[in-house]
């Protein structure tokens, strides 16, 4: 059975950072497709951060760009997002997903359609 397990998240001041992980269970975490999600409480879930197309592209939103870092450790296989400068409005539940399906997706929006295995989540909280 395969399982998606996150940790390391909690709660922070701005301006702090946190690693949030992902480690996988009864599957090998492939580069094709997986990364981060987040939903805060009262808003839709959205894409933090990917790596897709066998780890050529990697994917952020743009609220995260330079303050986020995907990356992936193969010996561990786990997948993981580090967050820096962190903001109160980076509060939220943070999701894992990948795609079982072993295909190549060669672009973020294939890949967000592919994702089909999450985790449970860890909660992020960022106050002023």
């Amino acid at each position: 059975q395969v399982q998606l397990v996150e940790s390391g998240g909690g709660s922070v001041q701005a301006g702090e950072s946190l690693t949030l992980s992902c480690s996988a269970s009864g599957y090998t975490l492939r580069n094709y497709c997986m990364g981060w999600f987040r939903q805060a409480p009262g808003k839709e879930r959205e894409g933090v951060a990917a790596i897709y197309n066998s780890g050529l592209a990697t994917y952020y939103t743009d609220s995260v760009k330079g303050r986020f870092t995907i990356s992936q450790d193969n010996a561990k296989n786990t997948l993981y997002l580090q967050m820096n400068s962190l903001k109160p409005e980076d509060t939220a539940m943070y999701y894992c997903a990948t795609d079982l399906s072993g295909v190549r997706r060669w672009t973020w929006r294939t890949c967000q359609n592919a994702l089909d295995t999450w985790g449970q989540g860890t909660l992020v909280t960022v106050s002023s």
